[in-house]
């Protein structure tokens, strides 16, 4: 022990008769401020991060660490020897300052004091807390027997629905059968409506389309009067030739109405109406045009103006999406021609009504029965939930507890989520959603751990371990970040208040150490 000086801090406690230990659980000496620090089983490094030591070399009544935060029950430390005598009391007794000529005062006795003083505080807090578990037992007793009670009868009730929705569906299959049936003959007869003046449309055009062609008026369409339509030319590359002409015909020189019929068939698809050509030609698109710049015809050297590449192609494709646009737009309009499917008669609607009915009640106890088998999950969920030994913690199950610091609002959900919310407005992020209880194996209901929360940039997901402590009210009391990503909360609740050890007969006597 060179270079430093041992000295007791010298804690006189005389505690009153009546007066008792409580019983906390944590490291001796250590206060709930960092009680984070002191993780039992777990490797201790000093809080000025000098060292790391085994864990049960805390409380040894040996300074590791050169601050003493490995000996918070013994008030035992060491002090650097540049320290004695420096004319600063570090030392309750004074020890270390016995020939400095500083007036110290002996403090111990006032420390301990303020011990005992915050024993007694502590042990109030037991005591009431560990009556508010017990109310919360109780409740938490009567809570299992009421959900017990409610899910036998909402079991009852969900056999009775089961039956009804088994029979309310065989009354709507009943009931659609003659429906879809109804149906099926109204859209035939409206399909058959609408081919038949497709087919009377198309007759009026073959019509007109004869006259057309029929230029002489003599009652016949000829090879020669066929040739002016070139769109018809099966081999569109070449000339349209009359031989090709006399094959559309089907072979003949000529063609009357009726046996212009078959020929129609073929060549409807492809046919231009000339008078549709002649307006085109006769109102050209008018183009609005800038007028020619006198420098314009500079702009390019005769042998440099530059060609048109893939114009023939780009005309092609344009050609193909106005056919295609044309028949769009000749199928839309042949179909606002005839009209809209006209309404049910009233026997069809009367049966369509019924079947309505029938699928309207149907839904609505199926519908029932989910919700039903729901409720039913959640309590089997509720009563066959780890709430604790005697169910003390059943009373958080759909409750949050937020804590509010300068920056976010901290909310936790037990046995659900915890999530972090900027204090001025943002996007909410999850902190993990329930995993387990991940206490020690001798109290394993004293920690709670959240996982799976959203994943921290190029890092894991964020998690939540939640350290439970004795205390009169249900409080968030703090929240860090221990590590990136894992957040630590330390959480108040009488649920984990233990009861206090009776009083001893008689007063204990502490001599000095």
């Amino acid at each position: 022990m060179s270079g430093h000086h041992y000295c007791h801090l010298v804690l006189l406690l005389v505690l009153s008769t009546g007066a008792f230990a409580v019983e906390v659980h944590r490291p001796r000496g250590v206060p709930l401020s960092k009680l984070q620090f002191y993780e039992e089983g777990k490797p201790f490094t000093c809080l000025d991060g000098s060292h790391t030591i085994p864990f049960d070399r805390i409380n040894d009544d040996y300074c590791d660490c050169q601050d003493g935060s490995d000996e918070p029950g013994f008030r035992s430390v060491f002090i650097p020897s540049s320290r004695i005598n420096d004319g600063v009391c570090d030392c309750c007794d004074t020890t270390d300052e016995y020939n400095s000529g500083a007036a110290c005062q002996n403090t111990c006795k006032e420390l301990g004091r303020q011990e005992q003083e915050s024993l007694r505080k502590l042990t109030e807090i037991a005591n009431e807390g560990f009556l508010l578990k017990q109310q919360l037992i109780q409740e938490a007793k009567r809570g299992i027997e009421d959900k017990k009670t409610k899910l036998e009868e909402i079991q009852t009730s969900k056999k009775a629905l089961e039956d009804k929705v088994e029979a309310l569906r065989t009354v709507k299959e009943t009931a659609e059968e003659p429906e879809k049936e109804a149906k099926d003959r109204h859209l035939k007869a409206w399909e058959d409506q609408k081919a038949v003046i497709r087919m009377e449309k198309d007759m009026a055009k073959m019509a007109e389309v004869f006259l057309e062609l029929d230029d002489d008026a003599d009652g016949f369409v000829s090879v020669s009067e066929l040739l002016s339509h070139s769109e018809l030319d099966p081999n569109s590359e070449d000339s349209f030739t009359e031989a090709e002409a006399q094959t559309l015909l089907g072979g003949v020189d000529k063609l009357d109405t009726e046996g212009f019929k078959s020929f129609w068939s073929t060549v409807k698809e492809k046919y231009k109406s000339e008078v549709t050509a002649d307006t085109s030609v006769e109102s050209p698109q008018e183009e609005t045009t800038e007028p020619a710049s006198e420098h314009d015809s500079e702009q390019y050297p005769e042998d440099d103006v530059p060609e048109d590449e893939g114009e023939d192609d780009e005309e092609e494709e344009d050609d193909d999406a106005d056919d295609v646009h044309y028949k769009a737009t000749q199928e839309q309009k042949d179909d606002e021609d005839e009209g809209v499917m006209p309404p049910y008669d009233d026997k069809t609607q009367s049966l369509i009504d019924a079947a309505q009915k029938a699928r309207d009640e149907f839904n609505e106890v199926e519908r029932s029965l989910r919700e039903v088998s729901d409720q039913i999950s959640n309590l089997e969920k509720e009563i066959s939930f780890d709430f604790g030994p005697s169910g003390e913690f059943a009373y958080l199950y759909s409750q949050c507890y937020d804590l509010t610091t300068s920056e976010y609002i901290y909310r936790l959900c037990p046995f659900n989520r915890v999530s972090q919310k900027p204090k001025f407005g943002g996007s909410e992020t999850s902190l993990g959603t329930w995993g387990k209880w991940a206490g020690p194996e001798d109290d394993v209901h004293s920690v709670m751990k959240y996982e799976h929360g959203q994943g921290c940039w190029q890092g894991p997901n964020r998690s939540t371990t939640v350290k439970l402590t004795c205390g009169t009210e249900t409080v968030v009391m703090s929240t860090s970040e221990p590590s990136r990503c894992e957040y630590l909360m330390e959480f108040t609740t009488p649920a984990v208040c233990k009861q206090p050890p009776a009083p001893e007969s008689r007063p204990r006597e502490h001599v000095e150490l």
